[in-house]
C-alpha cells in the first residue's frame, strides 16, 4: 500500500469511528507503515474531519518524521504495542461505554456472547491502572496485560483493540463494542449466557479464516462514506 493510499484508508477509518461514536473527543488510531520502522497516528484533539497532515509519522524510537500538531498524550499505548507485537498493523484506543462497564461492575470478564464476539475467544484481559497511559512504563505494563490477545480493557478508562491491518482494526473495534452492548442487554434481562469456550474458539477461528466480518464492516464503512458524500 502506498503512503497516499494508507493515509486515505486511515482517514476513512477515522471518520467511520468518529461518526459511529467511538471517539467523541477522546481516542486515537495508529498504523504501522509497511517495510519500515515508522508508524502514523492521529494528532491530538483531531475532530471528525481528518486531513493528510493530521496524521503524524514517527519511528519506533519515538522520533517524529513528519506531520503537524501535537502527539496524543497516550501515544505510548500505540508505540509500545507496535514495538512489542510485530503482528499488529493497526490499533485504536477509545472509551467504549459498554465494554468499559465490564471493568466497573461485579460482572465477570467480558466474553463472547454473540457470534461476532467470538473473534475475541482467547480472552479479553484487563489492565487495572485507570490512569492515562502517558509514559513508556505504563505503556509497557499495558503491553504485558494485552499479551497475545486481540483486545485489552483498561479499568475505568477504555479499551485498546488491535488488528493486522487498518480494516481489521476498525472491524475489531466495531464488533468488540457490539458484543459488549449485547452482553449488557443480556445482563439487564438476566444472567448473561456466554458462548461455550470450545465453540467460541471454533467459531472465531472460522471467522478469521473467511475474513467475512472484516470485509463486511469495511463495506459498511464504504456505504457510510458514499451516503455522506451524497448528502453534501
Amino acid at each position: 500500500m502506498s503512503s497516499d493510499a494508507m493515509i486515505s484508508t486511515m482517514m476513512k477509518a477515522w471518520r467511520f469511528l468518529y461518526r459511529r461514536g467511538f471517539i467523541e473527543g477522546f481516542g486515537h488510531i495508529s498504523a504501522r507503515i509497511p517495510d519500515s520502522d515508522q508508524w502514523m497516528i492521529t494528532r491530538h484533539s483531531l475532530g471528525p474531519d481528518a486531513h493528510p497532515e493530521d496524521f503524524l509519522v514517527y519511528d519506533l524510537g519515538g522520533r517524529r518524521v513528519s506531520g503537524q500538531g501535537d502527539m496524543p498524550g497516550e501515544y505510548p499505548i500505540h508505540l509500545e504495542i507496535l514495538k512489542a507485537r510485530p503482528d499488529v498493523g493497526s490499533l485504536v484506543h477509545y472509551h467504549g461505554m459498554y465494554s468499559t462497564a465490564f471493568t466497573t461492575s461485579s460482572r465477570p470478564t467480558l466474553k463472547p456472547i454473540h457470534l461476532m464476539g467470538t473473534l475475541f475467544h482467547d480472552g479479553v484481559p484487563t489492565y487495572h491502572d485507570p490512569r492515562l497511559v502517558s509514559t513508556a512504563e505504563r505503556g509497557q505494563a499495558l503491553v504485558k496485560a494485552l499479551g497475545p490477545h486481540r483486545a485489552v480493557l483498561m479499568r475505568a478508562h477504555g479499551a485498546a483493540i488491535t488488528g493486522g491491518t487498518i480494516e481489521e482494526m476498525v472491524a475489531g473495534a466495531f464488533l468488540f463494542e457490539e458484543n459488549a452492548h449485547r452482553a449488557v442487554i443480556s445482563a439487564q434481562i438476566g444472567e448473561p449466557v456466554w458462548i461455550e469456550d470450545g465453540l467460541a474458539k471454533d467459531a472465531g477461528e472460522e471467522l478469521v479464516r473467511t475474513r467475512g466480518p472484516f470485509r463486511r464492516v469495511w463495506a459498511l464503512l464504504e456505504a457510510d462514506e458514499a451516503a455522506e458524500a451524497a448528502g453534501k
